[in-house]
């Protein structure tokens, strides 16, 4: 929404009471009502990993939003999922969570997903048809403590992306060492400072565009952070950031060193006061709640990508961008072609050469040609893992080869379906043995 910011000695910018249920395989929403127009961003997109070039150039944005389709273009039971986050001081969360199941069951929505809420605000990602799913957030956003949020929705073509919904009271919005309570998450100067996508992308690029080896792009005056868990920056990063050593946003640690330096972090012996630290994530919550923790540890500059990693895609493509973008939902892997807004034709796209290159199967190391992680057939192990297509056939689906021969073995999973229930399995291979016997 870097448009945005050319309009404001023009006009006043009020937010917009509603969010009109607007999909095929869409996006990232985020509405603006200005006097006698309402501009609405959407994304159409295939599920091909490509690169659009940008058509038309900010602040067009504008001019775009307005040519859009109308509601009348889109199906009601399109399943999308809704992502969004806010800090704000809740007084009594428990009687806000009573609220919202209230309204939730009262209406009947089709909401599958995850909403915690606790007294420093509410962190949401949920599932269901379109009709259902913005009825909730339009209903939240008549509470002037939410009138603002930023709501990200992308598309779950295979149904829902929650098995269930979880609606909660949660101590930590996010579960980090020692939890959140005590961290000034509400006071913005304590969180990093918010760069839009444009703006973001502007301090990636290099000084001579033609040359990145030059000495202005080898000497930025930047590191740049990946607060994500390793395994999500196997599928998809910003070029040039270190891959994360941490399998859990709860061991994350950067910047913490204080005796000896670490190589894997890439804030050790790091100038606090003068250093710039540009720090991204998927959606962005768990880069304001880690930014709290890095400034009460002395670190003065720190950015932050406003919307994550998806509202960046939305609105700049995959610029600086490699790979796919890795999802805590069903889908587990989308590529940037879901979240960007450009429509272009089949002539101005130029498909990203070498994704693959970066992402290695756990088992032989060798490239692997999917941008999406499997879990162990095994249902004890259950390991997250890329694999490519040999070790898949070789392994039947195992991480390696003693869960080959574990006695709760589920079959190998085809293309990007997900397990079920271990008793479904269970049953099949009681049917099967029963006809064997008969």
């Amino acid at each position: 929404m870097g448009w945005l910011s050319s309009y404001a000695g023009a006009v006043a910018l009020a937010l917009a009471p509603t969010i009109a249920p607007s999909f095929h395989s869409t996006h990232t929403l985020f509405f603006q009502q200005f006097p006698n127009h309402l501009f609405k961003c959407h994304t159409f997109s295939t599920l091909s990993l490509t690169y659009r070039k940008l058509l038309v150039p900010p602040p067009c944005h504008a001019l775009r939003a307005a040519a859009q389709p109308s509601r009348d273009d889109y199906d009601d039971s399109d399943f999308v999922v809704v992502n969004f986050y806010h800090f704000v001081f809740i007084k009594d969360p428990q009687a806000e969570v009573t609220k919202h199941l209230s309204f939730l069951e009262g209406l009947n929505l089709d909401i599958n997903g995850r909403v915690y809420l606790n007294e420093q605000g509410i962190n949401a990602q949920f599932s269901g048809p379109s009709k259902d799913a913005l009825k909730y957030v339009n209903w939240l956003r008549e509470d002037k403590r939410f009138s603002d949020i930023l709501v990200q929705i992308s598309p779950s073509q295979n149904g829902h992306a929650f098995p269930k919904l979880k609606l909660r009271y949660k101590p930590s919005l996010v579960q980090v060492e020692g939890g959140v309570s005590h961290l000034p998450l509400l006071d913005p100067s304590m969180r990093a400072i918010p760069l839009e996508p444009s703006e973001w992308r502007n301090r990636l690029e290099p000084t001579n565009k033609n040359d990145l080896t030059s000495k202005e792009y080898l000497k930025r005056n930047y590191i740049l952070l990946d607060v994500r868990n390793g395994y999500e920056w196997d599928i998809g990063h910003f070029n040039g950031t270190q891959r994360p050593n941490v399998d859990c946003f709860r061991s994350t640690s950067f910047g913490m060193s204080q005796q000896e330096i670490s190589a894997s972090d890439p804030l050790s012996n790091v100038d606090k006061e003068n250093t710039n630290i540009l720090m991204y994530c998927t959606g962005g919550i768990r880069c304001d709640v880690y930014s709290t923790i890095l400034r009460q540890q002395g670190f003065q500059n720190l950015y932050t990508l406003k919307g994550g990693v998806s509202h960046y895609l939305k609105n700049e493509g995959p610029a600086k961008w490699v790979g796919n973008l890795f999802v805590f939902d069903s889908r587990l892997s989308l590529p940037p072609s879901v979240y960007y807004p450009q429509a272009t034709t089949e002539a101005d796209m130029t498909q990203i050469s070498g994704v693959d290159k970066f992402a290695k199967c756990y088992l032989c190391s060798s490239e692997v040609s999917e941008l999406r992680h499997r879990n162990c057939a095994n249902l004890d192990c259950n390991l997250l893992f890329l694999c490519c297509s040999q070790c898949v056939k070789d392994l039947r689906g195992c991480c390696c080869l003693s869960c080959t021969t574990a006695p709760r073995l589920r079959p190998v999973l085809i293309g990007d379906s997900r397990y079920k229930k271990w008793h479904i399995y269970r049953d099949m291979d009681l049917q099967h043995s029963m006809k064997i016997s008969a």
